[in-house]
């Protein structure tokens, strides 16, 4: 079965950090664009960042977490990082990984929902005192 899994989210306060993980099942995530969504009650969803294949390996983050949000890969353990500091109560939402082509990030369309084939499950970040 193929599927993306990803974890680490929970409740921290505002000001910490945490790191969510996506897994690939199935399937190498080397060879894939893969992007980190989120999506806050009653709001539309967003992209957060999005990180190359590993030909290439770059990295672009939305502006909204610039600065506060980083994104890495570990090819060993087949899993994309999305670490995030600073955190604000904006932050708050379920967070998802997906799949895409490679032609996503040189296209620049890093945040094209409809070009991603295959989403997670999502993991809820709480920011919250």
């Amino acid at each position: 079965q193929v599927q993306l899994v990803e974890s680490g989210g929970g409740l921290v306060q505002p000001g910490g950090s945490l790191r969510l993980s996506c897994a690939g099942d199935g399937f190498t995530l080397d060879y894939y664009t893969i992007g980190w969504f989120r999506q806050a009650p009653g709001k539309e969803r967003e992209g957060v960042s999005c990180i190359a294949d590993r030909s290439d390996g770059g990295t672009y983050i939305a502006d909204s977490v610039k600065g506060r949000v980083t994104v890495s890969r570990d090819r060993a353990k087949n899993t994309i990082y999305l670490q995030m500091n600073s955190l604000k109560h904006e932050d708050t939402a379920i967070y998802y990984c997906a799949r895409g082509g490679p032609g996503i990030f040189y296209s620049g369309s890093y945040f094209r929902s409809d070009l991603y084939d295959l989403w997670g499950q999502g993991t809820q970040v709480t920011v919250s005192s």
